[in-house]
Formats: C-alpha cells, sequence, structure tokens
C-alpha cells in the first residue's frame, strides 16, 4: 500500500463534504498540475491518503481510501487530465498542522513541508506512521 495526501480548500471541497460522500466516495477532480496527476496515476485501490485543508486552516483533518483508480476528469473534456476516487475513511482525532509539519525533525523531507502548492503527493510509510501518532489515529 502507498500512502499519499490529498489538499483541498475547505470552502471549496471539505472534511465534511468528502464524508458526505459516504461509501461511493467522490472523484478528486479539478487539478491541473502534471505532478499530481502523474501521482494520482500512480495510485492503485486501497491505498490510503491525508485530507488536508489548506489556506487558513493549514492542517492534515482525515484519512481517506482510494476507490476507483485514474480515469477521465469528467470537469474537463482535455484527455490529459485525469483523476481518482477516495472515500472518507475516519477523521483524525486532533489535526495535526502544517506548523507541527515543518518542527517535526522526522517530516523534514516531507513533500509537504518542502512543495506546499503541490495539491497530491505521496507521503513516506514513516511520515505516514508520525502523523497518524501525532492525530491519535492508529491505522
Amino acid at each position: 500500500m502507498a500512502y499519499w495526501l490529498f489538499k483541498s480548500e475547505p470552502n471549496t471541497w471539505s472534511w465534511a463534504d468528502q464524508v458526505a460522500r459516504g461509501e461511493a466516495g467522490e472523484q478528486w477532480d479539478g487539478v491541473r498540475n502534471y505532478q499530481a496527476r502523474n501521482n494520482m496515476r500512480l495510485m492503485q485501490l486501497g491505498d490510503h491518503g491525508f485530507f488536508y485543508h489548506s489556506l487558513k486552516e493549514k492542517a492534515v483533518v482525515g484519512i481517506v481510501e482510494v476507490c476507483a483508480l485514474s480515469h477521465p476528469d469528467s470537469t474537463t473534456d482535455d484527455p490529459r487530465w485525469d483523476c481518482v476516487d477516495i472515500r472518507a475513511i475516519c477523521p483524525l482525532e486532533r489535526p495535526v498542522t502544517l506548523a507541527e509539519v515543518k518542527a517535526h525533525p522526522d517530516l523534514s523531507e516531507m513533500v509537504l513541508a518542502n512543495n506546499t502548492r503541490l495539491s497530491v503527493q505521496p507521503v513516506s510509510d514513516s511520515e505516514w506512521r508520525i502523523i497518524c501518532a501525532l492525530g491519535g489515529v492508529a491505522l
């Protein structure tokens, strides 16, 4: 299993919106960055990801699962853009802020700490374990 991070502006698509989609999940559409798109093309069914609220909150707030492999993004006719579908698994007991990530010595190489603009990014096994522990989640 691989791990990922999905960034969203909560006023556009929030954790509550994701949870409301239930088991069916929702496509992670609208991504127009080649690196983020390529990350989604690498995803496998059952991969887990952090759901991150950007802008003011700047915190990991939940855990999602990839429930549909990369497919054409239905919000565009441009064949270059793909997306995956994700469904909510659980919230973090306590959000983990970007400031905490940047301050943690074992997270200094995390993409989130160094490239906060990339909307879909990989997360290493050790980064996953650390953030889950900080957020009070045992997965």
